[in-house]
């Protein structure tokens, strides 16, 4: 799974064809044309309304991919310190929650020597403690 180049669409056309759901479901569902299930297939992104009602009519959670994206590839935070103790109203989430996709998409990095442990650890802010563990865990070795 490509967590950087998202394409929303395609994905969940992937998923309706592998359920094997058909059209006339999903327009009733969404009450929609034809049409409109085909210009949502062929959208890099979309609405977090229609995000929602795939994720319930496909009983998989589509949300999930742009978190993982998101513990990939998004900026480091300040630290508290930096911040100063500004408190904000809305949830705040860790963001070092590691799902067994991102484990092995940073162990397949090592492992085909696209990049090194060091090089992970600097890009993905992940602790060498953690990633030497997943090594050992899952028995990968580096070529």
């Amino acid at each position: 799974m490509n967590f950087k180049n998202i394409h929303i669409g395609e994905m969940i056309e992937t998923l309706v064809t592998e359920r094997r759901i058909e059209l006339p479901r999903i327009c009733n569902f969404f009450k929609s044309s034809e049409e409109d299930i085909e210009k949502m297939y062929k959208a890099k992104s979309m609405d977090t309304e229609a995000l929602l009602k795939w994720s319930k009519l496909l009983e998989y959670d589509f949300f999930r991919i742009y978190s993982q994206h998101m513990i990939l590839y998004a900026p480091h935070s300040p630290s508290e310190t930096q911040q100063g103790s500004k408190k904000i109203s809305l949830p705040q989430f860790r963001k070092n929650i590691y799902t067994q996709e991102i484990i092995d998409f940073i162990l397949e990095q090592v492992h085909k020597g696209e990049m090194s442990r060091i090089e992970i650890m600097k890009r993905y802010r992940i602790p060498k403690t953690t990633l030497y563990k997943w090594i050992n865990k899952y028995n990968t070795e580096e070529n």
